[in-house]
């Protein structure tokens, strides 16, 4: 699912306009990027948390050049779901697809 099928959804189940729910998610997620470039960590309950992890150090390899790297210390966004959550979509009856 798109940003615009969201939007569009979300416009019908609640009848609000488009343009203004595209200013609420847009809104939201500027919310949600500022909070995590600062550090903060944005808790929302029976969804999920938005929160920052600090990577370590590491030594990388350039496989082409048989090099090392040092990938520096840093920063990157994730997201916990909810238990509730995990748990609607566990029970969802979503079809298997088999690689092949």
């Amino acid at each position: 699912m798109t940003k615009a099928e969201v939007i569009v959804e979300i416009s019908q189940k609640t009848g609000i306009d488009k343009a203004d729910v595209s200013a609420a998610l847009e809104g939201f997620f500027s919310v949600v990027k500022n909070s995590l470039s600062k550090g903060e960590n944005v808790y929302i309950r029976g969804f999920g948390s938005f929160v920052v992890k600090h990577r370590k150090e590491k030594v990388g390899r350039i496989i082409s050049q048989n090099k090392p790297i040092v990938i520096p210390a840093h920063y990157v966004p994730s997201f916990k779901p909810a238990k509730v959550f995990v748990e609607k979509v566990k029970s969802s009856d979503i079809p298997v697809v088999e690689k092949s």
